[in-house]
């Protein structure tokens, strides 16, 4: 699909719509990850009944930095003018996944009024009730941060053993297929700019309790990035939320098993 561009606030944002029916926003997450992250069969269905939205945080691929300190309030500004300056009236579907799931939850909160459902997948809230990444992750997105390419592909394969179990990766060891490819990338000032908005996030745990929307939690039992202990938190604390946690499935769940998820994610859409 072609790429669009559209002016909000202080930046371009880099987009792509396509289908048909209402509208669905999906919201990348962290480590410069772009627009064309997104499985396959996860998009084809749900474009065959909504439009589907997706675009380029703040600093990655098509998008630009701007002149904004990052934060995930940012993000969330960004996001809403998004669906301002696409003139989108109606609430929309919200799917995110890690940081993109951050943004989705306080998008529903911040700006009750654009969202419809709510899907938060691989997600955490911040405070101190929040379960931290395992220190293998930790390692990866800050240690060792400055040691990655700027290239995408390269960046995302690099990351690609903590989002997936490693009995899973030797029983595919042509895992890498399964990843999405992609000619954007992101500079490492934004990398670590994500970074910062993520360690200086604060309180969303204490505020889920706003949160009105119907709401799916999804993950995989053996996330590392964002154990999925913290999915039990999210929903004991949305009111009505649905809560899927997929057994032997990492952050990566929806490359490991993507129909499965396709379908929990298109059965709440209908249901929820």
């Amino acid at each position: 699909m072609p790429t669009r561009r559209v002016h909000v606030g202080d930046i371009d944002i880099g987009y792509k719509m396509f289908g048909k029916g209402d509208p669905i926003l999906l919201i990348t997450g962290a480590n410069g990850v772009r627009m064309d992250v997104w499985d396959p069969v996860l998009l084809r269905e749900l474009a065959s009944n909504h439009t589907v939205i997706i675009f380029d945080n703040r600093g990655v691929g098509n998008t630009t930095s701007g002149s904004k300190v990052f934060s995930i309030k940012q993000f969330v500004n960004d996001t809403s003018g998004l669906l301002d300056a696409l003139n989108i009236k109606k609430p929309v579907d919200v799917l995110g996944w890690s940081m993109g799931a951050f943004i989705a939850q306080e998008l529903a909160i911040l700006h009750p009024d654009k969202v419809n459902k709510l899907i938060l997948y691989g997600s955490s809230c911040s405070g101190k009730q929040s379960v931290p990444p395992s220190p293998k992750a930790v390692t990866f997105f800050t240690k060792n941060v400055t040691r990655i390419t700027s290239n995408g592909n390269a960046r995302f394969e690099a990351s690609a053993s903590l989002l997936f179990p490693r009995t899973w990766i030797k029983e595919n060891p042509n895992y890498l297929q399964y990843l999405p490819k992609s000619k954007e990338s992101a500079s490492i000032q934004t990398i670590l700019g994500q970074i910062r908005a993520i360690d200086t996030w604060t309180d969303s745990c204490n505020q889920l309790s706003r949160i009105t929307k119907p709401t799916l939690v999804i993950d995989g039992t053996e996330d590392v990035i964002t154990p999925s202990a913290n999915s039990l938190i999210l929903a004991e604390k949305i009111p009505g939320a649905w809560l899927v946690q997929i057994n032997g499935a990492g952050h990566g769940l929806m490359y490991q098993y993507p129909q499965r998820f396709s379908t929990i994610v298109q059965t709440f859409l209908k249901e929820g």
